[in-house]
C-alpha cells in the first residue's frame, strides 16, 4: 500500500533504521515508527536494558511520543511500523489508542498478538480493532534478530568458556 507516494516498505525500512539503533546499544532490534498525515510523528526503538524498565517496547516508546506530539492519546489516523509482531502489552496499548492500521515484519510465534500466537488487534470483543498487515520486509527483520541472538549466544558461550579456565 502507498502512503501519500510511500510504501510500507519505505516506513518499514525507517522501523528498521530504529532497530538497528537499539542493536548498536545491545538491545533487542526492534524498531517503531508512527505515521500520520504522510509524515513520521515518532520513531523508538527497544530501550529494555538502557532504562531497566520492562515496558520500554518500542511500540510503546512510539505511542507516547505520538501522544506527546499530536496533543491526544487518540490515534485514529495513524499507522504503526514495528519490525516485530506486536506482543500482548503492545497489542493492548495499540487498541486503547486507537491505532488505525499495524504493519510489521517479522512473526512471532511465542508472543505475537497480531495474528501469529493470538490476534489481540481483530478481536471482535474489543471496542476498537485495527487493520493489520504482516510480513512487510520479514525476512529483513527476521534476520536482524536472529543474528543479534546469534551472536548473545556466542558471547555468553565465549564467557561461560573463560569462566571454566
Amino acid at each position: 500500500m502507498t502512503i501519500e507516494g510511500n510504501s510500507d516498505e519505505f516506513y518499514m525500512r525507517e522501523a528498521i533504521n530504529e532497530a538497528r539503533k537499539a542493536e548498536s546499544l545491545a538491545e533487542v532490534p526492534i524498531g517503531a515508527i508512527i505515521i500520520m498525515d504522510g509524515k513520521v510523528i515518532s520513531r523508538a526503538h527497544n530501550l529494555r536494558e538502557t532504562n531497566q524498565n520492562a515496558v520500554a517496547h518500542a511500540e510503546l516508546l512510539a505511542i507516547e511520543q505520538a501522544c506527546q506530539e499530536t496533543g491526544s492519546w487518540r490515534l485514529e489516523n495513524a499507522t504503526l511500523y514495528v519490525t516485530l509482531e506486536p506482543c500482548a502489552m503492545c497489542s493492548g496499548a495499540i487498541i486503547l489508542s486507537r491505532v488505525k492500521r499495524v504493519v510489521y515484519g517479522a512473526a512471532d510465534p511465542k508472543g505475537g498478538c497480531a495474528g501469529t500466537f493470538m490476534n489481540l488487534l481483530q478481536d471482535q470483543r474489543f471496542n476498537h480493532q485495527c487493520e493489520v498487515v504482516s510480513g512487510v520486509l520479514a525476512a529483513e527483520c527476521g534476520q536482524l534478530l536472529s543474528d543479534f541472538f546469534r551472536q548473545l549466544r556466542e558471547k555468553r558461550k565465549l564467557a561461560k568458556k573463560q569462566t571454566l579456565q
